[in-house]
């Protein structure tokens, strides 16, 4: 098959662009700028065009399989107005472009796998979030999400996926790297009251399912990319420290983060329990569905690195 990956660059494209190379299909990388992209042995079943190519349709990209958008500006950042502002932009305006060149196609695009996130749910301590539950938030993170999949819904293609991804668990990026560093130098904690509700979802888990889409033909409209075990912000950093052999004692006052992060301090003081239903009722099996067994494989992974 040929995947068009728009977004190659980050955390789930570089896993999500090797894992398709070594199942031999050819990839087509969609990045801001060439340079900025290094891939490994030059490899002969993937090639590397910028946004502004794309917009001139070039030929190779004429019958492309699916094309799966991950292009967005991190959240982790204080939230200012011009930083809201990019976020904003990094995920509309990419779709805006991908409709563009997808209109311009001699046939219609088979599928479209769109990024987007479980905030959208809205926070909820109590409550449990599966694709058939209605979008409650009202914060600056749902108005994300609701332009995020409206951008998503203007692309013409004959199947559309949007993936309402949680938080990532990975050694190589995304926020656990920093979850993680407190207990590194022992000071690692609940954060807040501790019971907010913590989604998550291995990053081989993450592309897995991406790919379990791709191939089941029968998926269409909102998946929740997360674990099927949510935990509290509490348990997390028990099992955290438990895994990693660290205490986890020192606990972190809400109005601390609230004064160091502003406004974003909600992505670690809210959450929602999310619960992957589609997936699971499509036959979609995690290979990390424990917390404990997921931070278990990161850790071994880390020792391999090293």
């Amino acid at each position: 098959m040929k995947m068009m990956i728009c977004g190659g660059s980050g955390l789930v494209g570089k896993t999500l662009y090797k894992a398709w190379l070594q199942q031999g299909h050819e990839v087509i990388i969609v990045s801001r700028s060439r340079t900025k992209l290094v891939i490994e042995d030059q490899h002969p079943q993937i090639s590397i065009i910028s946004w502004s190519e794309l917009a001139y349709a070039p030929e190779h990209c004429h019958d492309v399989d699916v094309v799966v958008n991950l292009a967005g500006e991190t959240i982790n950042q204080r939230w200012t107005d011009m930083a809201k502002n990019r976020i904003v932009a990094s995920r509309v305006v990419p779709a805006r472009r991908i409709a563009e060149w997808a209109r311009k196609l001699p046939q219609k695009l088979p599928l479209l796998v769109s990024a987007s996130g479980i905030s959208v749910y809205g926070p909820s301590e109590t409550g449990t979030f599966d694709e058939m539950s209605p979008a409650a938030g009202d914060d600056f993170l749902t108005d994300v999400v609701y332009q995020w999949e409206a951008s998503a819904d203007s692309i013409p293609a004959a199947r559309c996926v949007k993936l309402r991804i949680a938080p990532i668990l990975a050694n190589d990026g995304g926020a656990f790297p920093l979850m993680k560093l407190p207990y590194q130098f022992g000071v690692g904690g609940r954060i807040g009251s501790g019971m907010q509700p913590f989604s998550w979802i291995h990053i081989e888990d993450m592309v897995r399912l991406i790919d379990f889409v791709v191939h089941d033909t029968s998926m269409e409209g909102v998946v929740n990319a997360s674990a099927p075990e949510s935990v509290t912000n509490d348990d997390f950093g028990r099992t955290l420290g438990k895994v990693y052999h660290r205490p986890h004692w020192f606990p972190v006052p809400s109005f601390a983060l609230k004064l160091l992060f502003g406004e974003m301090s909600m992505l670690l003081l809210e959450g929602q329990r999310v619960y992957p239903a589609k997936a699971l009722e499509h036959g979609f099996t995690f290979q990390h569905g424990t917390l404990e067994k997921a931070l278990s494989a990161l850790r071994a992974a880390g020792h391999t690195a090293t």
